[in-house]
């Protein structure tokens, strides 16, 4: 089943976000920045005028239980989280999983 983001919870998503963005990069110009489309939360970092996706979470219903999608530079797409990388095991469902897991499989 499909859900659409409802805008209460792009709202929350956006508060995670800059909280992370704040802890983070606190002395980086490097973000996290949230794009919606469907049933999709895409998360790409800006750096310096760059903007790099990096994963993408499909909505469940459930802000605990996101599905997690890594981007791929190699195949240019995202791919269902696997164990392929070693940074899936910070990918527990959450928002703030999907960054943690990001950030270290895509460095600044």
């Amino acid at each position: 089943m499909t859900y659409e983001i409802p805008v209460s919870v792009q709202t929350q998503v956006a508060e995670i976000m800059q909280q992370f963005n704040e802890g983070a990069f606190r002395n980086s110009k490097c973000r996290y920045v949230p794009r919606f489309e469907g049933a999709y939360l895409y998360l790409d970092r800006h750096d310096q005028g760059r903007v790099d996706p990096i994963c993408r979470l499909r909505w469940t219903g459930d802000m605990q239980r996101w599905e997690f999608e890594i981007y791929k530079y190699s195949s240019e797409c995202y791919e269902l989280d696997e164990g392929f990388f070693p940074e899936s095991s910070l990918v527990d469902g959450t928002v703030e999983g999907a960054m943690r897991a990001g950030l270290q499989a895509y460095p600044i």
